[in-house]
């Protein structure tokens, strides 16, 4: 190798450690600087692992095991309370006044109004069972009158329908 390739070689080697060198302090130099910025913190992310790893269900043993099933079924059990329609009021005014008035009072599609008699007469003599049927599962009379079941509100219970249809059939009598 001649002088001038010698010289050129021991300044590529040095401009090569220079530029190296450069490169590891800017590395340091952001690393320092992400080191002192905040982390962003996702508020939900906590939860949301929570959830994730929370167990699927539990395992009751022994006198404490007892106590834990029967809160959780009272705890069921208030909570399906709570989805029954109307607090669960077995009233018939009371479901009538929040449901049934809507059709029976204007007559809506072919709905008897409440007190007419003509016009409950023919379907009380079918007998209450079968009108308490008609109410609970619907109805449509072949005369194009329609009744959805339930009057069309799913949450009522059997006994809820059965005592507003005995409540209007007795405005009828």
């Amino acid at each position: 190798m001649t002088k001038s390739d010698q010289s050129f070689m021991r300044s590529f080697s040095l401009l090569i450690a220079g530029l190296g060198v450069l490169t590891l302090l800017l590395i340091g130099g952001a690393w320092m600087i992400y080191d002192a910025e905040p982390k962003e913190v996702n508020p939900e992310a906590a939860q949301k692992v929570a959830e994730r790893i929370a167990p699927a269900s539990a395992v009751y043993a022994g006198d404490t095991g007892r106590a834990a099933m029967q809160a959780a079924a009272e705890a069921a059990a208030k909570a399906a309370a709570a989805q029954v329609a109307y607090g669960g009021s077995t009233d018939g005014k009371t479901i009538y006044d929040n449901l049934c008035h809507s059709c029976h009072t204007a007559g809506v599609a072919g709905a008897p109004k409440l007190g007419d008699k003509g016009a409950w007469s023919t379907r009380i003599a079918q007998g209450l069972d079968t009108l308490v049927k008609h109410a609970t599962d619907g109805y449509k009379g072949p005369d194009g009158n329609f009744m959805p079941a339930k009057g069309g509100n799913p949450s009522l219970t059997d006994e809820q329908v059965k005592n507003a249809v005995h409540w209007i059939v007795d405005q009828a009598k």
